[in-house]
């Protein structure tokens, strides 16, 4: 069918902040959708409450709302801009949740708009536990024994009719949250209760565990008339019981015999077909390794997180393709925009392999437990491609960016065999390092496959890897068995560390033999049609199909790897601008990246994508084939800058400002010889290499101090002070990280923290606006809310900001981006920390202010000058509403990590809050990141002895909204004598009613505790903050953020919000 006219203005709902199950691939297929409708002349409205991402860019949708995803917001949305059809596919499980909803209570029908993409009968039928189990025992398509439940007690008696252990999964959720594995009564009592709480509609669905199967996905696309094809299959190298996001994935599978593949093949059909579904599906597979029986896991009727992959592994572009079909095309009418040639309804055939390594976060959280289970944990992906399996999972764990470059990476040697054999039982992330071992050991795969049901072609490949090890550490190193290992995708520094040998040595004998990496195009149809989108990985030993193109003047552009807590979105933002930026300066641009869900390795985005690990050796490779005329580090965050002095080696130019004034900035000597020329006071500090010298500075300054490694993103390893015990504990935890950089120890200033990004061309600066955190300093940037225009600071402050800010950029020689932190006290303004490249509040600040900054530091790179391109410099003049920046933290993902906020950043994503008055914006930014409140209107108050003071105002005013407090012994005296109502109760090592059975009774909105520092006496904290976080309770641990809560609950209407399109913010 042709096109439906009758669609002209659609309503497109995002995925909201990046969550930790909901991530960046979202986005990338809401940026792709939108362009794709917009390609067709439809009028595009956007909904998303993520300021980080390229999705709410004005240049992607023609309105664009940056407001909480909220049933009211989007019901005020539709009376504003009157679409006729909404499509919720794209936004993962928010979109689709707001979607039902607004379906369910009539209000679509009432106002004549329609959901397009996919039926709200379809949605149900495959989001509703009961529905989908119904449908498909009517198709006869086989599923776990299981029930839907309501309440603990069913749930109690229908596990003890089907026996432990049983899978709990929450209906309508993401990532698995709330869900997991019981093996016993009291395991599936505590799940329950979470899951009940979580689920939209409060059921939870009990099954057989069939833990130990292999877990097979298909990504099949249909349209409305019927044409159904299959775009790829993946397989998890971890059985089931492993979520697919936390597991390492190969596409297309590599185990599956022809038979098994047809027969799933034809159940992903016939599912699709049944529910109705057009556009992109997933289907989960559990399949029994010894006999032909499989059942049907889930049916995602949404593009998901394995579309995504299966996207960049095939280069079949779905979300584009479902987006047309949502408008009636069908697969036979939309060619494919790889070859150009063939259509949509092609089915995508490879002849390369492709593996998926999930990125987690315990680095960020060294306490907590690293097990793999059905809730996701990872925060990102990396993806790489090669022609043979055991190169591309050594390129995978290279791009990881965790200090992993091989198999040997962990070291599990000083393990006896008996230990070996216990530590296998044990899922977590590093369980492949294990079986390396257990092979080197000499355990028979037989055992480790019986142990770790991984199949035993996946041992076998890993039992290669080891022995290529072996062979370069006890062989000689001849031709071939180079040859060999390059094949297998060892790096040059590997070999030669095994072989004994240098890098050097090892890279001449490679090139004399003639053995360099040949670089193969992604095409969709294994090589029958011709592609015409260059995308690119390389392998060695085989045609080089990546050639040289000369004419254009070319650039480089490095991404930002995978996504992780303290690198997310917003590099790819800046990366993605920039590309765009030097292609309409006519340049041929060049991305390197590895990410499969983000925008930046679209196919469409740059002239030429590599999928590639960002290394050294691996830069080189494109760089000789290449020979780029320049290449730009500082849009990739520290990924890219951590490249810098390679490149220079290999003789490429940097744009930009230079490496030493980067350099400058980081080394502390230098730096302070910078500010003293500037004349620029910054907090006092010293250098340090030991923990004695640590201590012997932080007396001479005074504490509390501040003691962090250099060289870091995301204040990893950060830790305010305040004795000398904490210093040896925090230096004893730096060393784990990094010993060769010094670590610094700075006088600690409580004051406003106020941050800059500004664009320099080498004379003047412009800075868009001044953004004031609402946390006190000693809170991470990325962690605190940031409000802009600054609130509290006078003009004569913000004068001083923008001269110092000067001063630097033209003392650093800065051409392009700068990132400036500075605390004010009072009217003194310091600097403490200045990032001469792009930072994480860039995509947030150019859209409220409607500069294009990314687009500016481009063509500054390139020459032009700031007064050239129309704008007057300096900081700019400030908006007339308030913009609130709220980062979203993932806590309930990952047991046992400590929540309290402090100088190393933990959130994973953020929300945006914008109107015309403080408090509204305020309110908004909080409903976005999904406190919602008053509920019960009970709250636990327990603060650190110098915050009693400051903490009896918010109690009084949270008391005048109708609160009932409880509060702990020191702190209810304290507010008692200041005449606030307020019932003490006990803490936790005293006897009930204590603190733990208020929060676990369900009955409470709010807690605010403040921790003291150091990491012995906040046991009792670290237990209260988790245990409300597992049970859905907002802990806040500042008192500046619950001063804001307080403010923004006194004055706003949630039915009377304004909403504010950022496409029209436009200054020139």
């Amino acid at each position: 069918m042709p096109r439906d006219n009758s669609i002209k203005k659609v309503l497109v709902i995002g995925s909201g902040p990046i969550v930790i199950g909901q991530a960046a691939e979202f986005d990338y297929a809401g940026t792709q959708a939108c362009r794709s409708l917009k390609e067709e002349g439809i009028e595009v409205v956007l909904l998303n409450s993520n300021p980080a991402t390229i999705m709410t860019d004005k240049d992607i949708a023609d309105r664009v709302y940056i407001e909480p995803l909220t049933v009211e917001v989007v019901e005020q949305l539709i009376l504003k801009e009157k679409p006729d059809s909404v499509l919720p596919t794209l936004g993962g499980q928010a979109g689709l949740n707001l979607a039902m909803e607004l379906e369910e209570a009539g209000f679509l029908r009432e106002h004549h708009v329609r959901l397009i993409g996919t039926t709200s009968e379809t949605i149900k039928k495959a989001e509703d536990r009961q529905e989908f189990k119904d449908t498909m025992e009517k198709i006869g398509e086989p599923v776990a024994a299981s029930k839907v439940v309501t309440t603990v007690q069913d749930g109690v008696e229908f596990t003890n009719s089907i026996g432990y252990p049983v899978v709990l999964r929450p209906a309508y959720t993401l990532g698995g949250s709330g869900g997991g594995i019981a093996q016993n009564e009291f395991e599936l009592r505590e799940i329950l209760e979470n899951g009940l709480r979580l689920s939209r509609v409060g059921e939870v669905l009990v099954e057989r565990c069939i833990a130990g199967w292999k877990e097979i996905e298909y990504e099949v696309m249909r349209d409305s008339a019927g044409n159904c094809i299959t775009v790829c299959n993946m397989e998890n190298i971890d059985p089931v019981g492993v979520h697919t996001g936390d597991s390492i994935v190969v596409a297309p599978s590599q185990t599956l015999g022809d038979k098994e593949y047809q027969m799933l093949r034809t159940s992903a059909l016939n599912i699709i077909t049944e529910l109705g579904i057009t556009g992109g599906c997933n289907v989960q597979y559990a399949l029994n390794p010894d006999s032909f029986e499989y059942c049907v896991i889930e049916v995602n009727p949404r593009v998901s997180r394995s579309s995504a992959l299966a996207s960049k592994a095939t280069g079949y572009p779905i979300a584009k393709v479902a987006a047309k079909i949502a408008l009636g095309y069908t697969l036979d009418e939309i060619k494919n925009a790889i070859t150009g040639k063939t259509y949509a309804s092609f089915e995508p055939m490879l002849d390369y392999c492709v593996v998926k390594i999930p990125r987690l976060p315990f680095d960020k959280f060294i306490s907590a437990k690293r097990t793999l289970t059905t809730q996701m944990k990872a925060t990102g992906e990396v993806m790489s491609i090669c022609n043979n399996f055991e190169g591309a999972l050594m390129k995978a764990i290279r791009s990881l960016e965790q200090h992993v470059d091989s198999l040997m990476s962990y070291d599990f040697t000083a393990l006896s065999e008996e230990e070996l054999l216990k530590q296998l039982e044990v899922v977590d992330d590093r369980r492949i390092w294990v079986i390396a071992e257990a092979v080197r050991k000499g355990i028979p795969q037989e055992k480790i496959h019986e142990i770790t049901k991984i199949d035993l072609w996946f041992i076998d490949k890993i039992a290669i890897l080891t022995e290529m090890e072996n062979a370069l550490r006890t062989q000689p190193l001849t031709v071939e068995l180079l040859r060999e290992a390059k094949r297998m995708e060892f790096p040059d520094y590997l070999i030669a560390k095994l072989a004994g040998k240098t890098e050097e040595e090892v890279k001449q004998m490679r090139l004399d033999a003639g053995i360099v990496a040949a670089y193969k195009m992604v095409d969709t149809c294994a090589a029958e049609f011709a592609a015409e989108t260059p995308y690119y990985y390389s392998v060695y030993g085989g045609e080089n199909e990546a050639y040289e193109t000369t004419g254009k003047k070319k650039v480089l552009v490095l991404g930002s790897g995978p996504i992780r807590i303290g690198q997310g979105i917003e590099f790819d933002f800046c990366s993605v601008h920039c590309t765009w930026a030097f292609k309409k300066e006519g340049y041929e641009t060049i991305i390197i990246n590895n990410n499969p869900e983000t925008v930046s390795t679209d196919f469409d985005i740059a002239d030429k994508l590599y999928f590639e690990p960002l290394t050294p050796e691996d830069v080189e490779n494109v760089v000789n084939i290449e020979k780029p005329d320049g290449a730009v580090v500082q849009f990739g965050g520290q990924t890219a800058i951590k490249l810098t002095e390679a490149l220079i080696k290999m003789g490429v130019k940097i744009l930009g400002t230079s490496a030493e004034n980067v350099d400058a900035a980081e080394d502390r000597e230098l730096f302070d010889e910078i500010l003293e020329k500037c004349q620029i006071p910054r907090p006092k500090g010293h250098t340090v290499f030991t923990a004695e010298e640590a201590k012997k500075a932080a007396n001479d300054l005074g504490y509390p101090v501040l003691v962090r490694p250099s060289y870091v993103l995301g204040g990893q390893g950060m830790q305010i002070a305040i004795n000398d015990q904490d210093v040896e504990e925090f230096i004893g935890i730096i060393n784990r990280i990094a010993q060769e950089h010094p670590i610094l120890v700075d006088k600690y200033l409580m004051g406003k923290e106020i941050e800059v990004d500004a664009v320099c061309d080498g004379e003047e600066i412009l800075i868009p606006g001044i953004m004031e955190h609402i946390e006190r300093a000693g809170i991470h940037s990325g962690d605190s809310i940031s409000v802009y225009p600054a609130q509290t600071i006078s003009d004569t402050a913000k004068k001083t900001i923008e001269e110092y800010t000067r001063r630097l950029a033209k003392s650093l020689h800065v051409i392009g981006m700068i990132n400036i932190q500075f605390i004010v006290c009072k009217e003194e303004v310091y600097v403490i920390e200045v990032n001469p490249r792009s930072s994480r509040t860039v995509p947030y600040i150019s859209k409220v202010t409607g500069i294009p900054i990314v687009p500016l530091a481009t063509k500054v790179i390139l020459g032009y000058k700031l007064k050239d391109l129309g704008y007057q410099p300096g900081l700019q003049p400030e908006a007339d509403y308030f913009a609130i920046k709220m980062p979203v933290f993932s806590f309930e993902k990952i047991r046992g990590a400590d929540i309290s906020l402090g100088p190393e950043m933990k959130s994973t994503g953020e929300c945006l809050g914008i109107a015309s008055t403080f408090n509204e914006a305020l309110y908004k930014a909080f409903l976005g990141a999904g406190v919602r409140l008053p509920k019960h209107k009970n709250m636990i108050i327990t603060v650190k002895d110098e915050d009693k003071p400051d903490v009896v105002e918010i109690a009084r005013r949270f008391e005048a909204l109708g609160y009932k407090i409880f509060a702990t012994r020191s702190t209810a005296k304290v507010l008692k004598e200041n005449g606030i109502k307020v019932i003490r109760t006990n803490k936790l090592e005293q006897p009930s009613p204590n603190l733990m059975d208020l929060i676990l009774g369900h009955k409470i909105d709010l807690i605010i505790d403040t921790p003291s520092q150091g990491i012995e006496h906040s046991k009792d904290g670290f237990l209260i903050r988790r245990n409300a976080i597992e049970t859905g309770v907002n802990v806040l641990t500042s008192l500046d953020t619950a001063e804001a809560l307080v403010t923004s609950l006194e004055n706003t209407d949630l039915h009377n919000l304004t909403l504010i399109d950022i496409a029209t913010i436009d200054q020139r």
